[in-house]
């Protein structure tokens, strides 16, 4: 059986991805800040809880070590939790933006390296966006040049770069960065429209689901690797 850790999995685009992945037949452990929320999410899905705050190195250490004691090992990662920081920038609002969006997938993806290389097929995927694409923001055609997320566009173009560097470093695990697409989320009730988590999750379900030949170091959306 596949074992898979999802961060922020107890609502929204996580908890949909958990969904189909148990749909597959992995062993989903969904990590979240929340006690009782994550609780109540994995009874509902059938999947297995584990209290994981991305921002707190020991909640992050204890998180993986409980998992290494129930599995051994760790197959798929996903690094779901995030933010969207709004109004106007500030230094306590960037560092938390960070702190969550860039900072969390290292320290997660450190903890979890050693029960990712016990994998036969070890594989993370990082909930990024073409926000943070250069290409993207600077292409008038593209709904991301007008969109006002300065921290968050910094911090997901953080994220992919923090991808493509642990591609070049951990040649025996897959790492991608996704883009799944603008969803109707809690995070995203500010913006007008979105799809459905179940359409934008999908796209991390491809990447969560690749074999060994898959591809590593790429962003990609539900059509294929973007420029970034």
């Amino acid at each position: 059986m596949t074992v898979t850790l999802i961060t922020g999995a107890n609502k929204g685009l996580g908890f949909e991805t958990a969904r189909q992945l148990l749909a597959l037949g992995h062993v989903v452990y969904v990590g979240a800040r929340d006690a009782g929320r994550g609780e109540k999410a994995a009874a509902e899905l059938g999947a297995r809880f584990v209290r994981l705050d991305v921002t707190d190195d020991a909640s992050v250490s204890g998180a993986l070590a409980a998992i290494d004691a129930a599995e051994g090992r760790l197959d798929v990662l996903v690094h779901n939790a995030g933010i969207l920081p709004t109004g106007t920038p500030d230094g306590p609002t960037a560092l938390r933006a960070f702190d969550t969006n860039a900072v969390g997938v290292v320290r997660v993806t450190e903890a979890a390296l050693p029960l990712l290389r016990r994998s036969s097929n070890p594989t993370v995927v990082t909930v990024s966006s073409s926000a943070g694409s250069f290409w993207a923001v600077n292409n008038p055609d593209r709904p991301e040049y007008s969109l006002p997320t300065t921290l968050y566009s910094a911090s997901k173009a953080a994220a992919t770069m923090l991808t493509v560097q642990y591609a070049k470093s951990e040649p025996g695990i897959r790492f991608n960065a996704v883009e799944p697409g603008f969803t109707a989320t809690d995070m995203t009730a500010g913006f007008e429209g979105g799809r459905t988590p179940e359409e934008s999750a999908r796209t991390i379900v491809r990447l969560a689901t690749l074999g060994p030949d898959g591809p590593t170091g790429t962003l990609q959306d539900e059509n294929g690797e973007l420029a970034w």
